[in-house]
């Protein structure tokens, strides 16, 4: 089953993992250890995140190690490009309307 890649980062457990595993690769019990739940419920976190091809699985010797696909966040930050754009023009105008407020402020003053 493949899944939407905003499924991945809808749960706070979830993001948390990915926080953890973009610094380096890491087994499912490592990760376990960082919160405060079973391993299984961190197995199931794992599935969903490798179903939304956001992480990887690599077998060393007996272990598997969860490592971040960088590129799939990609799709995350292309979509928030759109928001982006819309907040910067918003904070310009802003930023326009309190300059013409304080020129306003300084004229009213000065009479």
């Amino acid at each position: 089953m493949n899944r939407d890649i905003f499924q991945a980062i809808a749960d706070p457990t979830r993001r948390a993992i990915i926080a953890l595993i973009a610094l380096q690769a890491m087994t499912p019990n490592a990760i376990a250890e960082n919160f405060h739940t079973t391993r299984q419920a961190v197995s199931k976190h794992l599935r969903i995140l490798t179903e939304c091809e956001l992480v990887t699985q690599e077998h060393r010797g007996r272990e598997i190690y969860y490592s971040l696909e960088i590129d799939k966040m990609k799709e995350i930050d292309e979509w928030l490009e759109q928001y982006r754009k819309i907040w910067e023009t918003r904070y310009e105008q802003l930023d326009t309307l309190l300059t013409e407020l304080k020129q306003k402020e300084k004229q009213e003053r000065k009479i």
